[in-house]
């Protein structure tokens, strides 16, 4: 039927204009909520995923303590040497590695002539080139050249526990894997491999004399030194570095990141009291993996 001209553009009361969808929430607006008041799920897990990415426990591994010599044969080399750095790298934790002896003593061609080398001023890259101008069919065999091509792209040296000025920044060490959020030059976590390392390191966190007196956990994972259980070890690692990473995450959520992030008391105390039990649940998972731990202080 043809519309009546007179009544064109006059409403109708039968027509009934739909209203304006409603303005998207503002920036910044609380999460949204379902029918039944619940929190959405979709959304809380999306901001709870980006919150975590946001915060990394800071880690130091004692990866280069020169082993002694007769430990050695061609097909036993430190394979552990940097495998917890390069696992804790690769999962995007802030990490550092340190020795803990007085020179890097690597085997040479006999139990006489070892190959030694000063820390902090010998490059990966320089022992390698050495050693493969010295005898590159011996120590390709005895798997050298293929740790120092892996250490060089991990760092560009090593560098000795003793002489590390904590709390000075290493902005020199920029192209070193897992630099990024260790500029600072503090850490929250030291892991050794070895228990005479763990000991010499908690010795000489006591004669320092804790002048930062900044928490740090000193964690030994006892791990032989061969390839196949570095890899173990490795993998264990990262393991307890993650439970002790969602721990602290809750403990800094609780504290405030301004107390966690300057070390106070009321910031760190909870965590602290949390590491024992998490080491022990650890335990449980890798019982092959013996572990000790201390509370120091820089």
């Amino acid at each position: 039927m043809a519309a009546d001209p007179k009544l064109a553009g006059s409403p109708s009361h039968n027509d009934v204009v739909p209203p304006p969808p409603p303005p998207p929430p503002p920036a910044g607006s609380p999460t949204p909520e379902t029918s039944d008041g619940a929190v959405d799920s979709q959304a809380s897990n999306t901001a709870d995923s980006s919150h975590d990415e946001s915060f990394k426990l800071k880690f130091c591994t004692d990866p280069v303590d020169p082993i002694p010599y007769a430990e050695h044969i061609l097909s036993n080399v430190p394979s552990r040497s940097m495998e917890a750095h390069l696992r804790l790298a690769a999962a995007d934790y802030p990490v550092v590695s340190f020795g803990t002896g007085s020179l890097v003593r690597l085997p040479g061609p006999s139990i006489t002539q070892p190959n030694v080398y000063a820390f902090n001023t010998t490059s990966y890259d320089s022992m390698y080139k050495e050693l493969e101008e010295k005898d590159q069919r011996l120590y390709r065999a005895n798997g050298l050249l293929n740790m120092l091509e892996r250490n060089r792209g991990v760092k560009w040296g090593p560098e000795r526990w003793q002489d590390w000025h904590v709390g000075v920044p290493r902005l020199q060490h920029e192209t070193d894997r897992g630099s990024l959020g260790v500029e600072g030059g503090v850490v929250d976590v030291v892991i050794t491999c070895e228990e005479r390392c763990w000991d010499a390191v908690v010795d000489d966190l006591l004669s320092r004399g804790s002048p930062l007196n900044r928490p740090v956990h000193v964690i030994n994972v006892d791990i032989r030194d061969n390839h196949e259980e570095a890899l173990v070890g490795g993998k264990g690692i990262l393991d307890l570095a993650d439970s002790m990473n969602r721990a602290a995450l809750e403990e800094r959520e609780l504290a405030g990141s301004d107390a966690w992030d300057q070390a106070t008391q009321r910031g760190r105390a909870s965590f602290d009291e949390r590491v024992p039990e998490i080491i022990a649940e650890w335990q449980g998972r890798w019982p092959n993996l013996p572990a000790l731990w201390t509370l120091a202080w820089f």
